[in-house]
C-alpha cells in the first residue's frame, strides 16, 4: 500500500503515492495474541494483494476485518485512511488517520502530511492543512514534502515571498531535488536569459535518469523562463519536450473520433427539445467552465468580488457525479425523471455543506464542466452559466504550455489541442441556442480590451448590481488554486491576448485548424 500522498503540484494537481515497506508485525507472546497477530497479519497481506489488483472496496473491507481482530495496528489504520480518501470520504479518511497517529504509526509526520492533503485538497480547510504541515515539521523539520506542500499553500494565497522560502528550503535540503526545484522556478520572475536558475533548469532537464514526470515538471519549468526572458524559439523547445514527457505519462493517446463522437452524444442528449419542470426556484451556483486557460479563474475572481458572491473554485462534485453515478454517460440520463435530478442536487448541496461553502450564492468553477452543461441545467432549471472564450491560438498555445495533468491527453500537441478546442467551439455553440437566456459567453480579449462594458454586460447577466469592486479582481481576497494563481492578482492588462505572435514560426497546426490568425486577431 501506499504510504505518502503528493499534495497538489500547481498545475498538474494529481496525487501520487510513494511505496512502503514490510509492515510490522505484533510478536506478543501470549498464545491466544499471537493466533490473533497471525490471523491479522494474514488478512492485512490480503488486503493489500486486493489493493494491487484495483480491488479497492474489497481491500477496504478486508483492512477493517483485520482492524476488527486488532484494532492497534497503525499501518492498517493508514491504509484504511488512504483508501477512504480515495474513496472520496474525506471527513472518514481524517478519521482513519488519527487512528494511525493514536496507535503509535512510525514516521508520523508523513500521516500529518496525509491529514494536510486532504484537508487543503478536499475540504478546502487552508488553516487546517498548514497547522497539519506545521505538526510534520515540528516531528522533522527536513521533511521536504511538507516544505514543498506548505509552499503551495502559500502560492494558494498569493504570498510569493512564502512561498518561495519554503521551496528555496526544500531544494536547499536536497539540492537534487526536480520538484522543488521547479517549484522555486514557478515562482521566480525572469528576464535575464542568463539567470542562474535557467541554467540549473536547462543542466537538470539534460540530467540523465529523470522520470517522466521530472521530465515534464522541469520542462514546463524551463519552458516559462525562457518564455519570460524572451527567449522564444527555446521556449519552445521546451515546452515541446516537456508535453513529450507528459504524453509517456498518459495510459492512452488523444482520440479525435472519440472526442468528437462524445460531443455528438451529448448534443444528441441535450438537444432543444429537452425540457425541465419549470417555476424551481433556488440560488443555484454560478457555473464558469470553458477551455482551460481561456480566462475562467478570471471571471471567477471579478464575479466573487461581488459581495453577493463566494467563489467555490475549482469543484470536483460534478465530475464524481458523472463518474460514480451516471455511467455510461450522457445516454444513462434519456428519460429520467425529475425526481433523479432533484436527488442529484440534493446530493451536490450536500457535498457543498461538507465542503462548508454553504452562505452567500456560489460560484463553481470546474473548467471542464462545460461538457455538464446540459446535466446542470436538468439539476439546476435556473442556473447561470458562464462560458470563457479566448483567441484559439491564444487559448491553444497556453494549454500546450500549461502543465496539466496526463490525463488531459489532447494538451500534449498543438494538433489534438486545436482539434479539442473546435470540440468546445461547436458545443458552447449548442448550449447557447439551447439555454439562450442562461448562457453568457465571457470573452476574454473583449475583457481585457475594455474591462468596464465587458464587467457591466456580465453582471447584467447574472443580475447583479455593479460593484465598483468586480473591475479590480486582482486586490480580492482568497485562494487561487490554478494555473493562473498569480496573474490573476495582476490588475487587467492586455499583455496574454496576442501572444502567439511570439511563435509564430511554430504554429502551423493552429493555421491549419483555424485559418490565418490575422482574421482573428491582429
Amino acid at each position: 500500500m501506499g504510504r505518502r500522498q503528493r499534495g497538489r503540484s500547481r498545475r498538474s494537481r494529481h496525487a501520487r503515492k510513494r511505496g512502503r515497506g514490510q509492515l510490522a508485525r505484533d510478536h506478543r507472546p501470549a498464545p491466544d495474541l499471537r493466533i490473533m497477530a497471525v490471523d491479522a497479519d494474514a488478512l492485512s497481506r490480503r488486503a493489500a494483494s486486493l489493493y494491487r489488483a484495483s480491488r479497492f472496496e474489497a481491500a477496504l473491507q478486508a483492512y477493517r476485518e483485520v482492524l476488527a481482530i486488532d484494532p492497534d495496528r497503525p499501518d492498517d489504520w493508514l491504509n484504511v485512511g488512504l483508501l477512504l480518501r480515495q474513496a472520496g470520504r474525506a471527513h472518514d479518511a481524517l478519521a482513519a488517520y488519527d487512528r494511525a497517529l493514536e496507535a503509535g504509526v512510525c514516521n508520523p509526520e508523513e500521516v500529518h502530511l496525509n491529514r494536510a492533503v486532504v484537508l487543503s485538497d478536499d475540504l478546502l480547510d487552508t488553516p487546517a492543512a498548514r497547522a497539519s504541515l506545521e505538526s510534520a515539521l515540528a516531528i522533522n523539520p527536513e521533511f521536504v514534502p511538507a516544505l514543498l506542500n506548505l509552499g503551495n499553500l502559500f502560492e494558494d494565497e498569493g504570498d510569493r515571498k512564502a512561498a518561495k522560502a519554503a521551496y528555496a528550503k526544500a531544494l536547499a535540503l536536497q539540492p537534487g531535488n526536480i520538484l522543488a526545484l521547479t517549484r522555486v522556478a514557478e515562482v521566480t520572475r525572469f528576464s535575464d536569459p542568463n539567470d542562474p536558475l535557467i541554467a540549473r533548469l536547462s543542466a537538470a532537464v539534460s540530467r540523465h535518469g529523470l522520470t517522466p514526470i521530472e521530465r515534464a515538471d522541469v520542462g514546463f519549468a524551463l519552458g516559462r523562463a525562457l518564455d519570460q526572458a524572451k527567449q522564444f524559439d527555446l521556449a519552445f523547445s521546451a515546452y515541446a519536450e516537456a508535453n513529450e514527457a507528459s504524453r509517456a505519462l498518459a495510459r492512452n493517446a488523444y482520440d479525435p473520433l472519440a472526442a468528437s463522437g462524445f460531443v455528438d452524444a451529448l448534443i444528441e442528449e441535450f438537444d432543444s427539445t429537452v425540457q425541465t419542470e419549470a417555476g424551481y426556484c433556488d440560488d443555484s451556483p454560478i457555473f464558469i467552465c470553458g477551455m482551460f486557460r481561456s480566462g475562467s479563474t478570471l471571471a471567477e475572481r471579478i464575479i466573487s468580488s461581488h459581495s453577493r458572491v463566494s467563489a467555490g473554485g475549482e469543484l470536483p462534485i460534478l465530475p464524481q457525479l458523472v463518474r460514480n453515478r451516471l455511467q455510461p454517460y450522457p445516454t444513462s440520463l434519456t428519460d429520467c425523471p425529475e425526481a433523479f435530478y432533484a436527488e442529484l442536487r440534493s446530493q451536490y448541496r450536500d457535498e457543498i455543506e461538507v465542503m462548508g461553502l454553504g452562505g452567500r450564492q456560489l460560484t463553481d468553477k470546474r473548467p471542464d464542466n462545460f461538457l455538464h452543461v446540459g446535466l446542470i441545467k436538468r439539476m439546476f432549471p435556473n442556473a447561470k452559466v458562464v462560458l470563457t472564450r479566448r483567441n484559439p491560438f491564444d487559448n491553444c498555445l497556453s494549454v500546450f504550455f500549461a502543465h496539466l495533468a496526463p490525463e488531459l491527453t489532447y494538451a500534449s500537441s498543438l494538433d489534438s489541442v486545436a482539434h479539442w478546442y473546435a470540440q468546445y467551439e461547436r458545443l458552447a455553440a449548442h448550449w447557447q441556442s439551447t439555454f439562450p437566456h442562461d448562457v453568457y459567453v465571457m470573452d476574454y480579449d473583449r475583457l481585457v480590451m475594455a474591462p468596464r462594458e465587458e464587467i457591466e454586460r456580465l453582471l447584467g447577466f447574472l443580475r447583479l448590481e455593479w460593484e465598483d469592486a468586480c473591475l479590480n479582481p486582482h486586490r480580492g481576497e482568497g485562494q487561487v488554486r490554478t494555473a493562473s494563481a498569480w496573474q490573476v492578482r495582476e490588475p487587467l492588462y492586455t499583455g496574454s491576448s496576442g501572444r502567439w505572435r511570439n511563435y509564430r514560426d511554430h504554429i502551423d497546426p493552429l493555421v491549419d485548424a483555424f485559418g490565418p490568425p490575422g482574421g482573428r486577431l491582429t
